[in-house]
């Protein structure tokens, strides 16, 4: 089985006003302490794994001299990947650090952009501006980076079908061989959410969103990329393995803050999911300590891993074929969905696969794109 191994800098030179991932403002002597200690954790691990990702956070923040550190003790795992991602912002990646990662190993180069709209990356809370964006995916083909991608928002308060149009004509005028789109979503104790709660902002309505995201689909397919899984489109040859094997239901390992795994134990098979605490000082205090940085931890039972890996995979374009899901969770799909199954074809949010008249798998129908977690939420 393959493994994943993902790392998680915690650190961004601003938060922006509508992330709710775990992450904290740059501080140089606190990142020197916690690259010392990932860097520790590195050393202790003895698996292959098949692919490694660097996240954040913003990973590209960290000064040259700490991801030169970073990445050096990876060497050995990251000379045995077959993908070795790393996440970057325009504002805080140069040509120098771009060469540092392309002679490190990293093959594959996933930038922040999140909007080219000047006035939308304002409103996003976010300090770059489209040129830096542009800037950026030319030094990296300079430097040699042949797998490029970017992400993108969309829904932002104001924003029309017309403008968000016109971003994803910019976005594949770029030579870009891989296209994340994500429709804005209001968390929780974000700045943004308490800006919505107060009426200074107010939401996109479901039917302008709902026409942004086909908008999207009949887009990029149209210019060549192809629709692998609800937010994700690529060039062919160009899909995330990383994320594909995380939807495959393939173990994974989280180093860092907030940062979460997928593991088996060795001698009883037994899968479990574990949480790290999101706190970077008391994760550098405990890791220096010798202690578990964990702070949650579940063992799954047989039945449950079969039903998360449903409400996963089925968000892929290819959806679920039974039979490799037999195979792989030895539960038969028909039986362990049945009643959520016969409610999403009844609403027509999933479309039987067939192939010889036979029934052999399900996937998701224009319009069960449209309303993936609710068909991901049916299945767990």
């Amino acid at each position: 089985m393959n493994k994943s191994l993902y790392i998680h800098i915690p650190f961004c030179q601003k938060k922006c006003s509508y992330c709710d991932f775990y992450s904290c403002c740059y501080d140089k002597l606190l990142a020197n302490a916690y690259i010392d200690v990932i860097c520790k954790q590195i050393k202790s691990l003895n698996s292959k794994f098949y692919t490694l990702y660097i996240g954040g956070g913003t990973p590209s923040v960290l000064e040259f001299s700490l991801l030169k550190k970073l990445l050096k003790a990876l060497s050995k795992i990251s000379a045995k990947v077959d993908e070795f991602t790393i996440e970057v912002n325009p504002e805080s990646v140069d040509q120098r650090k771009l060469e540092l990662f392309y002679n490190s190993g990293v093959n594959r180069l996933s930038i922040g952009a999140q909007s080219f709209s000047d006035q939308k990356l304002k409103r996003l809370g976010r300090i770059h501006n489209r040129d830096k964006i542009i800037e950026a995916i030319r030094l990296a083909k300079k430097v040699g980076f042949k797998d490029i991608g970017i992400d993108l928002i969309f829904g932002v308060s104001g924003e029309t079908l017309p403008e968000w149009g016109k971003e994803l004509k910019q976005a594949t005028s770029l030579g870009l061989k891989h296209i994340s789109t994500y429709c804005l979503t209001y968390e929780k104790n974000t700045p943004l959410f308490l800006q919505v709660k107060k009426k200074f902002v107010v939401p996109l309505g479901d039917e302008v969103l709902a026409q942004m995201y086909k908008k999207t689909i009949d887009y990029l397919t149209k210019k060549g990329f192809k629709h692998y899984e609800i937010s994700n489109f690529a060039k062919t040859g160009f899909k995330s393995k990383h994320n594909h094997s995380y939807w495959q239901g393939n173990l994974y390992l989280g180093l860092g803050p907030s940062a979460v795994s997928f593991i088996e134990n060795v001698q009883t098979k037994v899968k479990s999911r574990e949480k790290n605490l999101s706190d970077v000082s008391e994760y550098i205090k405990r890791v220096k300590e010798g202690r578990s940085p964990v702070s949650f931890s579940e063992i799954l039972s047989k039945k449950n891993q079969a039903k998360e890996l449903a409400a996963i995979k089925i968000r892929t374009k290819e959806g679920i074929n039974f039979k490799w899901f037999r195979a792989y969770t030895g539960y038969d799909f028909l039986k362990l969905e049945d009643k959520a199954l016969n409610d999403l074809l009844k609403d027509g949010l999933l479309k039987y696969k067939r192939e010889k008249g036979r029934i052999i798998g399900v996937y998701l129908s224009k319009k069960g794109f449209c309303f993936s977690d609710n068909v991901s939420s049916a299945f767990l």
